[in-house]
């Protein structure tokens, strides 16, 4: 099994197989427009920015399992994300992250990965997930991790 293996839907309502993003190191966050760490966006979208030219891509999951913090529908979200942050990189349908409804590329993900204190369970939003060329699970960073905190792992794997 890998990433590769999973299929979500877009914001949009399209269903894609993350096999798309086959050869491509990924970073998969769980995220969410009225949260203490929303300004990541600015972050990210700075990753994506300079890394997509070399084989990067940030896919952004909204959640609303944490405090009720991404309460938006798919596009209100989106225009959130655009307007605000100048979103570019790939937006997801918003999703469940833990429970019996926890999407199954979220249940692979933390199977992979456990965080803090060895537990599973996503913490809170901006949880987020570096995955290598092969759709492997290399690292999972808590949602205090900035995302330049991340590029130096990020490089390593796209001159791998």
């Amino acid at each position: 099994m890998s990433v590769h293996d999973y299929s979500a839907k877009t914001i949009t309502g399209e269903t894609v197989s993350l096999s798309h993003y086959a050869g491509k190191v990924l970073l998969i966050v769980n995220v969410a427009s009225k949260c203490g760490f929303t300004s990541q966006y600015e972050g990210l979208e700075k990753l994506y920015r300079e890394l997509k030219p070399r084989g990067f891509e940030v896919l952004a999951f909204p959640c609303n399992q944490f405090g009720a913090q991404e309460p938006g529908n798919e596009a209100e979200i989106a225009q959130f994300c655009s307007l605000t942050y100048d979103v570019t990189f790939p937006m997801f349908a918003k999703i469940d992250v833990n429970g019996a409804d926890a999407h199954p590329l979220y249940q692979y993900l933390t199977s992979q990965k456990s965080g803090l204190l060895g537990f599973e369970a996503i913490k809170w939003n901006f949880s987020k997930f570096l995955v290598d060329q092969q759709g492997r699970v290399i690292d999972r960073y808590a949602p205090t991790t900035k995302p330049d905190a991340i590029k130096a792992d990020i490089e390593k794997l796209l001159s791998a």
